[in-house]
């Protein structure tokens, strides 16, 4: 996965969690499998991006 398309998904899956939690709670299941989803694409960007 290259960065751009990663840097997107993650844009995507940000709004996605406001946009739910705007709307609900940030305790509803949805709200918690975008948020996971997303801690889960910033962490590979990390260890994509981090200097060794």
């Amino acid at each position: 996965m290259c960065i751009n398309t990663l840097l997107e998904d993650i844009e995507k899956y940000r709004r996605k969690m406001i946009q739910l939690a705007s709307h609900s709670s940030l305790t509803n299941q949805q709200v918690i499998e975008v948020s996971t989803e997303l801690d889960r694409l910033l962490n590979r960007y990390y260890l994509l991006t981090a200097k060794k």
